[in-house]
């Protein structure tokens, strides 16, 4: 506004100094005209130089940033509205699918999309469900748009649920960590999608942590829901990297893969340009730090939770608080039994830690948290082997600090984590145990990344 303000003041200087020439010629003032006007003009020029300049940098640094800007899939409707065109429409989505400020269910509809029915994973299609909490079916109140829940006893759309539906889109927040469900509920819609023959849009977004790799190949026997690929915990790949990575390694179902095989042999067209297409992020790398600017879930609602997650939710299947019901979830970690001069905190019920350990309870402790340079540092891009060694260490009775319910073992997705912390193996000898496996998927993760990558 200031700027407008100066350029309007600056056009009213010629008008002045024509009035003052005709006052100074008429009492016949020629040298005070030469030399008023003379300064007039060269505060013009240096007003006018300065404010374009101003201009000028503000508009270089705008555009710079914009160039700069990493952007979503979804943010660049330019690319794949043309393919929704006229198509009825389902989509799996939750609280973290925006195009800038709004929803992307809410952009498209105002764009003229058909959108028939949603998908919701865990913690709900609006984000606000507890972790495991169970969800049914039900219309969206903002959009009158019927919710269909894709956790729990059903995991993925049945054929009844897309019958209606020509084009089917994912667009989900992940944090890059294998026990984190998202992917596994990315995998099931995929295979739906390619079972029932409708075309899949992944409109990918930023994996927050996506700048290495780390943590034991899961074994296929402790295939669960929290781990259902031999992949490491943090495995460095968005979600439409590693749609590709499950499709180019034959992951998914039998019929799936049949179908996939099937559909590259098939051209392209005007009704289906497409079977999966992957819209990707744009000024993205795999060095890119990236915040996310919205909660990907409840108890992940900083950057400097997701960054602790690889490792901290691993106290999930001990005896220890990950600080659910906290300010901090998994950046406080503690249990009551540890000594009274430690970090100490308080976990009570709140909005998605409805129920969870040692409500009510003053629990000693640590504090990983800190700001963001300061947790990245902590984590020195790996899993933090050290915390869970000096957790069991000092926790008083050895025999409980593993929970009875397998859940570490899921969680670590191998029986030998657990038996190597109890033995005192050193973080040397358990980071051996990894390999090859670990080495041997970085090489199958490089064959499907779609942006540069951290090495």
């Amino acid at each position: 506004m200031s700027s407008q303000v100066t350029e309007i003041s600056y056009a009213t200087i010629p008008i002045i100094i024509k009035v003052l020439l005709l006052i100074f010629l008429k009492f016949g003032y020629m040298k005070r005209i030469l030399l008023v006007s003379s300064v007039i003009l060269l505060n013009c020029q240096i007003a006018i130089s300065q404010t374009s300049l101003k201009q000028f940098n503000h508009l270089t640094i705008k555009q710079f940033n914009d160039q700069d800007k990493i952007t979503p899939g979804a943010e660049r409707i330019n690319v794949y509205l043309p393919f929704l065109k006229g198509k009825k429409v389902g989509i799996f989505a939750n609280q973290t699918s925006m195009v800038g400020n709004t929803h992307l269910v809410d952009t498209l509809r105002k764009l003229g999309v058909d959108i028939k029915v949603i998908f919701g994973p865990e913690h709900g299609f609006r984000g606000t469900a507890s972790a495991g909490e169970k969800i049914g079916n039900y219309t969206d109140e903002k959009t009158g748009i019927p919710v269909v829940s894709l956790y729990g006893s059903k995991r993925a759309p049945s054929a009844e649920d897309i019958k209606d539906v020509d084009l089917l889109i994912f667009d989900i927040q992940d944090v890059g960590t294998r026990f984190y469900t998202y992917i596994s509920s990315m995998q099931e819609f995929l295979e739906t999608a390619l079972e029932n023959h409708k075309p899949l849009l992944l409109l990918d977004r930023p994996n927050p942590n996506g700048f290495y790799v780390d943590g034991p190949v899961l074994d296929i026997k402790f295939k669960s829901f929290v781990g259902m690929q031999p992949i490491p915990i943090v495995y460095g790949m968005t979600m439409g990297e590693y749609a590709m990575l499950l499709l180019g390694e034959k992951w998914v179902s039998e019929k799936a893969n049949a179908v996939n095989a099937y559909n590259i042999t098939t051209k392209e067209t005007a009704d289906t340009p497409f079977h999966f297409l992957v819209i990707k992020c744009k000024n993205y790398t795999h060095k890119s730090k990236y915040v996310l600017p919205v909660r990907p879930s409840p108890n992940l609602p900083e950057i400097q939770s997701i960054y602790l997650y690889p490792t901290t939710c691993l106290f999930e299947g001990t005896a220890l608080s990950e600080g659910r019901g906290t300010a901090k979830p998994f950046e406080y970690i503690g249990h009551p039994l540890l000594p009274k001069n430690m970090f100490s905190f308080t976990p009570n019920p709140n909005e998605g830690a409805k129920s969870s350990k040692h409500y009510g309870k003053v629990c000693y402790g640590w504090n990983f948290g800190g700001t963001t340079e300061d947790v990245l540092k902590k984590v020195n891009n790996k899993i933090q082997l050290q915390w869970l060694f000096d957790a069991y260490k000092i926790f008083p009775d050895k025999d409980s600090f593993f929970l009875k319910t397998n859940s570490f073992n899921r969680l670590a997705g191998n029986d030998t984590l657990m038996q190597q912390i109890k033995d005192g193996k050193s973080e040397e000898e358990i980071r051996k145990s990894w390999e090859p496996k670990l080495s041997e998927f970085k090489v199958v993760r490089k064959k499907y990344l779609l942006y540069e990558d951290f090495e």
